[in-house]
């Protein structure tokens, strides 16, 4: 058991600054073929790579991941026989990863600072188990010993730095650490991977003059190198996701974050990456390199939460297209062990807002229950003693207050989990988190029944922003308070799913709809109008999709929602019989719209709708990810209603199919794909002359919703005709 074993640490004398440490432990196998077993179980305060006999270990990278380390630090288990040998060694190294680097970037805090003098540690236990049932158990203890690594640098922003060239040579007794030990557990979440290699679309001469290797994609991972070298000889790049409006080299954006690789080259021809660190980039710009590079020397390794794929979709036009794959590589980009909001700037964190309004999305492409059980677990463990959920989980800037669409996480997050695969598990696990969050609205609150005078980020970065606001002109209060009642009304329903009394809270939901009813009876923004019918919280609800409707078309038909309005638009437009308003929102290709940036070049989901300008300059020079999965949230939307690929909350995991699709002759076809636990769902519609041939394969009994049909069918493949 590993809690049996000690916590070990470089010792006092060990002047090694930035450089990274390798703990190493050296044992014999009396006979490797008698061996029937070979258990090691480790951790790391940092991330980790753990070799045995020159061999990784694991195709896992950047273990342990990242939880909220106070309370929670997983331990991974690999079975290791078939790399052991006579005589053997075990090393690990140790990068700061989540644990030690400045984090967030953006200011040097006393906290941060305090977390970047943290110790590296090591714990680890192998059980060796032969064909006669002895074991062998070596544990991590002052009999390992710890030298530098070639490793002389590693920090998740700023980069790696590493010598070919160096071989430890001077080992000293490692160091007993004080730690503790009932923060372990096993691995809860996906095991982070290399899942993809991307090789270069080609390699640029900038007009500035610069060498740039361009891959064509977005990615979050780092480069592999092969090359030819001397002993000595220097490769130095920085990562980068655009251009700029003149073609050269970019990341004035990354901020703080320096995504810079050094890698000092041995003699003869060798092949490297980083390993304890990850970038998001699209490009690189060689600071240096012996001789003049060639593709074949680059290919971009793609990492993420090794999540498998659940659905698909794919129209007929082959911009719609792109923004599905846009959307798909956002997702991969950011589910790095937790939501990210961004992989590339100094941030990188887990904002609970993003993850809220991305979820359902995300659980169509991938089946992400193991990926969000894990990080609910750390919100929970994190959530302040108030109930207070932080804006970032792990919460590591713990003074930030929370706010509306934010903190919501903690109830919306499991309700959709649930509703997505059917297992009522993470409700019972998350439903004291989800009760705590209500319950801190309740005391945060100046107006009995809805959430007033508090900070919150409102319908952020909204276009209808005063100018030099963040903010949209939605009002702070109104959506607070239908946040209130959403999470409340879906507290109540979780905790009918799992058999606990919600009498007190089902009474709370009618007193903050009743409220919010008598306090908010006017809409004034395109986003007050959607929260108001995507929340149920109208008593006209005909008359606000109208206003709603006529307030986009005054705007040119676009949008000028933020995070707040935008994943709830096109339901609720389609809601109330504005399919061809939801469609064309969708398919417009002007700024502001999910297609322009696409025309701009993109290949992942912007941050800001105008990341890029239409005269190719930026919408700011800093605050300014390519890379930010919210806005895709729209997916949810092609899959349930444009697709027709829904269930009634009732029937969690599509255990039954509602299938009700809203085609649109400007596009010709949609097909979306989507494993569940119950077997495959394809759905396509395709316009052909003048009709609409609709396929149906459905594993389950489904409710089939036509234009003045309405019927039931069984499983199996379905045609139908729409004339």
């Amino acid at each position: 058991m590993i809690k049996n074993s000690q916590w070990i640490t470089v010792p006092e004398q060990y002047a090694s600054g930035d450089v990274c440490p390798v703990f190493r432990r050296r044992f014999a196998v009396k006979d490797p073929g008698s061996v029937k077993d070979a258990q090691l179980t480790i951790t790391a305060l940092g991330v980790y790579e753990a070799r045995l006999n020159g061999k990784r270990i694991s195709d896992y990278v950047l273990a342990p991941g990242w939880t909220s380390y106070e309370h929670r630090l997983q331990f991974q288990t690999y079975e290791v026989s078939a790399l052991l040998e006579a005589e053997n060694e075990l090393t690990v190294t140790v990068g700061r990863g989540w644990f030690r680097s400045p984090m967030p970037g953006a200011v040097m805090t006393e906290e941060i600072r305090r977390r970047c003098a943290q110790p590296c540690g090591v714990i680890a236990e192998l059980i060796i188990s032969d064909n006669d049932g002895c074991e062998n158990t070596i544990q991590t203890d002052t009999a390992w010993e710890v030298s530098e690594s070639p490793v002389r640098f590693s920090e998740i922003y700023a980069g790696e730095t590493v010598d070919g060239r160096f071989v430890p040579d001077l080992w000293m007794p490692a160091a007993a650490l004080e730690w503790s030990k009932d923060i372990l557990i096993p691995q809860e979440g996906e095991e982070i991977r290399e899942t993809e290699r991307v090789l270069p679309r080609e390699i640029i001469r900038t007009p500035a003059g610069e060498t740039v290797v361009d891959f064509g994609q977005v990615i979050t991972g780092y480069v592999e190198i092969h090359l030819g070298a001397s002993a000595g000889d220097e490769v130095c790049f920085l990562h980068g996701e655009v251009l700029d409006e003149e073609g050269n080299f970019f990341n004035t954006n990354y901020r703080s974050a320096r995504a810079r690789v050094m890698y000092i080259c041995r003699d003869g021809e060798q092949t490297w990456h980083p390993q304890l660190t990850f970038f998001g980039f699209r490009y690189i710009k060689l600071l240096s390199w012996p001789g003049d590079p060639v593709p074949d020397n680059f290919a971009a390794l793609v990492v993420h939460s090794d999540m498998r794929r659940m659905g698909r979709l794919e129209s007929g036009l082959p911009i719609l297209n792109q923004l599905f794959s846009n959307i798909v590589w956002s997702q991969r980009g950011n589910f790095l062990d937790i939501p990210t909001d961004c992989p590339q700037r100094d941030e990188r964190l887990g904002w609970t807002g993003d993850a809220q309004i991305f979820v359902k999305a995300a659980s169509y492409f991938y089946d992400v229950e193991r990926f969000f059980r894990k990080w609910l677990h750390d919100l929970a463990a994190d959530q302040r003693a108030t109930g207070e959920v932080g804006q970032v989980i792990p919460d590591i800037i713990k003074t930030a207050p929370g706010s509306a669409g934010w903190g919501d996480a903690a109830v919306i997050c499991p309700w959709q989990i649930y509703q997505a695969y059917g297992d009522p598990a993470v409700l019972r696990e998350q439903f004291d988190s989800m009760c705590a969050w209500v319950d801190f609205i309740g005391k945060a609150t100046e107006t009995p029944n809805l959430w007033t005078g508090h900070f919150h980020f409102g319908d952020w970065l909204a276009l209808d922003a005063p100018e030099g606001s963040y903010k949209g002109a939605s009002r702070d209060d109104l959506i607070a308070s239908a946040y209130y009642a959403w999470s409340t009304g879906l507290l109540v329903r979780a905790g009918e799913v799992i058999g606990r009394d919600v009498s007190r809270y089902r009474e709370l939901h009618a007193d903050v709809v009743n409220a919010y009813k008598a306090a908010f009876p006017d809409c004034r923004t395109q986003t007050e109008a959607v929260v108001a019918l995507a929340f149920d919280l109208t008593d006209d609800p005909e008359r606000v999709a109208a206003d709603l409707a006529e307030r986009i078309r005054r705007n040119g038909v676009a949008i000028q929602t933020g995070f707040i309005g935008t994943p709830y638009l096109l339901h609720v437009l389609s809601r109330y019989g504005y399919d061809e308003l939801a469609w064309s929102l969708l398919l417009r290709t002007e700024y502001p719209s999910w297609l322009y940036p696409v025309t701009k070049g993109a290949t992942t989901v912007w941050e800001h709708w105008d990341g890029i300008r239409p005269d190719g300059s930026f919408w700011n020079g800093r605050s300014n990810s390519f890379n930010h999965y919210a806005y895709g949230a729209v997916a949810d939307w092609v899959f349930e209603v444009a697709a027709g690929i829904r269930h009634e909350w009732q029937h969690p995991g599509f255990e039954e199919l509602l299938y009700e699709p809203h085609p649109d002759r400007r596009v010709g076809s949609l097909r979306a794909e989507l494993e569940t636990s119950y077997g495959r769902i394809t759905a396509q519609w395709v316009y052909k002359d003048e009709t609409i041939r609709y396929e149906l394969e459905t594993p389950v009994n489904t409710r089939v919703c036509l234009p003045g049909r309405h019927f039931h069918v069984k499983p199996g493949h379905y045609t139908f005709w729409d004339r």
